[in-house]
């Protein structure tokens, strides 16, 4: 039985449903120093079981949560989500995370990022598509502006690493965005 199912396929990546046995993987990801410095859980240290029951809790509330699978050789690379799901306003937020140090600034976050967004938009009918970047983290704010994303708003001095400060950034895409830039019917 396969541990992966291309759910929303493109050519490095697809997304596959989120598995429970990697959950040592993501705990691995999100304890990393590296890694933890451009997400909340900087100030934690997050345990198996604390990875396990956000990965169960996640699957329960919505199903919404994906791994990011490379196509060449089905290997779990990063998960992506939907969170805060409004569903009578059609929005959601989103959260990506290359985990693997040596799949990161090759492509494959934005790929996955743009698949999570057509699943979103597409079969779930979203209407706006929204998320939050740290100031400092360039690299994710080039990939989520190729694939579309504008800024739309900053929470000034909002995060705190250290002695030094740093604004927040919101950012969304719109349905009518993503359809125009996608040609999609």
């Amino acid at each position: 039985m396969a541990k992966y199912y291309k759910r929303v396929e493109g050519e490095k990546v697809y997304l596959s449903p989120i598995c429970t046995d990697d959950v040592d993987i993501f705990m691995s990801w999100v304890n990393e120093p590296e890694m933890a410095w451009f997400t909340t859980f900087y100030s934690q240290v997050i345990s198996r079981v604390q990875e396990k029951d956000i990965v169960e809790n996640k699957l329960a509330v919505d199903g919404s949560m994906f791994s990011i699978v490379t196509q060449e050789d089905d290997r779990v690379i990063g998960n992506c989500n939907f969170f805060k799901i409004d569903a009578l306003n059609r929005a959601a937020e989103v959260g990506i995370i290359i985990g693997e140090k040596d799949c990161r600034g090759k492509g494959y976050g934005s790929e996955a990022l743009r698949l999570l967004l057509k699943f979103g938009f597409e079969n779930r009918n979203y209407n706006n598509i929204s998320l939050h970047v740290y100031s400092f983290n360039e690299r994710a704010i080039a990939c989520y502006e190729k694939v579309g994303f504008k800024r739309n708003g900053i929470c000034r001095q909002a995060i705190i690493r250290g002695n030094k400060k740093y604004d927040l950034y919101y950012m969304d895409i719109l349905a009518e965005e993503y359809f125009t830039a996608n040609e999609v019917v």
